[in-house]
């Protein structure tokens, strides 16, 4: 793994959002709108959450699985790589990456688990099938930094880092997965923005300490308008909306 984010891949695949948000034409297609392709990224995301559950792997690995998989969809489409599919692989592959492997037999056990429908039922072969496809989507770059690191090392520098900080900061980093943001912005970046909102939730005065760090505190501050953003639009998203999006793809075009 690389060192210095500056000069790993992970920095130089960073994205605009406007690249990020691009439909490929196969998923146009099926119908899916710019919100469909974010409802089912989301919905992914919990998935490989769900899935990491069982089979029992850190953080970090949840973390990279999900990295993996957003960066497949700014270059693959969801028609060709099906997302229930891509998912597990992608744990697969980053709990490798991470060395911390899972056996391919131990997810699809647990995928057969909490599948509900016949239609998606994968075997060892599929999951290792679509692996080599992700790493040719992702060309082979696995490096991932992620937002903790950067985290561990500024709330002691801050003096935030009493139990109840750190939980909400590591919770509003683990959330943010559920975003694009680690496509599009440094790790510290998003790091700094979670303990901006924890520090304003739990009546923190880090003024003077964000004046020190010397950063763009617009850009601290619009990443986390985009947290706080994501959390009042989270609240409106039912079952039925992911459904209706995810069956778009089972449609013919």
């Amino acid at each position: 793994m690389a060192a210095n984010f500056w000069t790993s891949s992970h920095y130089k695949q960073l994205m605009d959002q406007e690249e990020v948000d691009v439909v490929q034409s196969l998923d146009k297609d099926r119908g899916i709108t710019l919100e469909d392709f974010k409802l089912i990224k989301m919905h992914m995301a919990n998935y490989i959450l769900k899935l990491a559950q069982h089979v029992k792997v850190r953080q970090r690995v949840i973390a990279t699985a999900i990295t993996y998989m957003r960066r497949v969809y700014t270059r693959k489409s969801m028609t060709e790589y099906d997302p229930r599919l891509v998912t597990p692989a992608c744990l697969h592959l980053a709990s490798k990456a991470e060395e911390s492997t899972v056996q391919a037999r131990l997810l699809v056990f647990y995928l057969k688990k909490i599948q509900s429908d016949d239609k998606h039922k994968y075997e060892i072969k599929h999951i290792l099938e679509m692996e080599m496809k992700i790493l040719e989507a992702l060309d082979y770059y696995l490096v991932v930094f992620h937002p903790y690191r950067a985290l561990s090392q500024l709330l002691p520098d801050a003096g935030l880092n009493d139990i109840s900080m750190t939980q909400l900061t590591w919770g509003l980093v683990n959330d943010t997965y559920k975003m694009d943001l680690i496509l599009v912005h440094p790790p510290y970046l998003i790091a700094l923005a979670c303990i901006y909102i924890a520090s304003v939730l739990r009546e923190k005065d880090t003024t003077a300490w964000f004046e020190e760090l010397h950063v763009d505190m617009n850009v601290v501050k619009n990443i986390s308008i985009e947290i706080l953003d994501f959390y009042e639009n989270h609240r409106m998203i039912t079952e039925e909306r992911i459904l209706s999006a995810l069956n778009k793809l089972s449609m013919k075009p």
